[in-house]
């Protein structure tokens, strides 16, 4: 009788332990951008270095990495398209990267995004983010240029869009991945000979291997806390 009760309890606590696992629900993430993003589920890119550092960890079966990244996108081209591309998606997080374009088309195509417009498209997402539960991660626009002395065009205007990223972070107490600051003082160590790309970018923009490994270990340390 003891044996059929301790076979019965083994079962039992067997089918429990089955049950739960297959319960268990797989964080869904978002990465939510421009080209940039685009190109990050790539070979090497950020979205499949961040997959292959979940597998070393042993924690692949407890995310779900979406990739949701079109070129030349801005502020307002992700909020005109988050219905369809993220809320229709229920994710569990959402990564918001972007302010390249913003910045960047402002001087090379005369379409970029004025100051006070991109702080309301962006407070506008995060809006639209919290009122279905759903966790925005912050990220402020890395660079347009790798030199190390103030001499990259346009790096007045990513110095302020990436304040108000840092100052709204601090005062709606979102996580923020601050990879303008983290790309700035890489540059400063690494790049000695004051070059304009091939440190952690191809084209003064988008990420080699280094940058993309970079940004996706930035990413993770915020990610892994939530």
């Amino acid at each position: 009788m003891k044996n059929k009760l301790f076979w019965c309890s083994i079962i039992i606590t067997t089918l429990a332990l089955m049950s739960y696992r297959a319960d268990q629900k797989k964080k869904r993430v978002i990465f939510f951008g421009d080209s940039i993003t685009q190109a990050a589920v790539k070979p090497r890119g950020y979205i499949n270095q961040l997959d292959s550092m979940l597998e070393k960890q042993g924690l692949k079966n407890n995310y779900e990495l979406i990739g949701s990244g079109i070129s030349a996108n801005k502020v307002y081209d992700l909020y005109l398209r988050l219905d369809d591309d993220v809320l229709s998606k229920s994710p569990e997080i959402v990564v918001i990267y972007i302010g390249v374009n913003d910045v960047w088309h402002k001087t090379s195509l005369g379409t970029g995004t004025d100051y006070d417009k991109f702080g309301k498209f962006y407070e506008a997402i995060v809006k639209k983010l919290r009122a279905v539960n759903i966790q925005p991660v912050l990220c402020t626009p890395a660079v347009i240029g790798e030199r190390t002395d103030n001499s990259n065009q346009q790096d007045g205007d990513l110095n302020l869009y990436s304040n108000w990223i840092r100052e709204f972070a601090k005062k709606n107490d979102l996580p923020l991945v601050d990879l303008r600051k983290t790309f700035i003082d890489y540059n400063l160590q690494y790049n000695k000979s004051n070059q304009e790309k091939g440190i952690l970018t191809t084209d003064r923009v988008h990420l080699n291997d280094k940058g993309n490994e970079v940004v996706a270990t930035e990413m993770w340390k915020a990610i892994e806390k939530l």
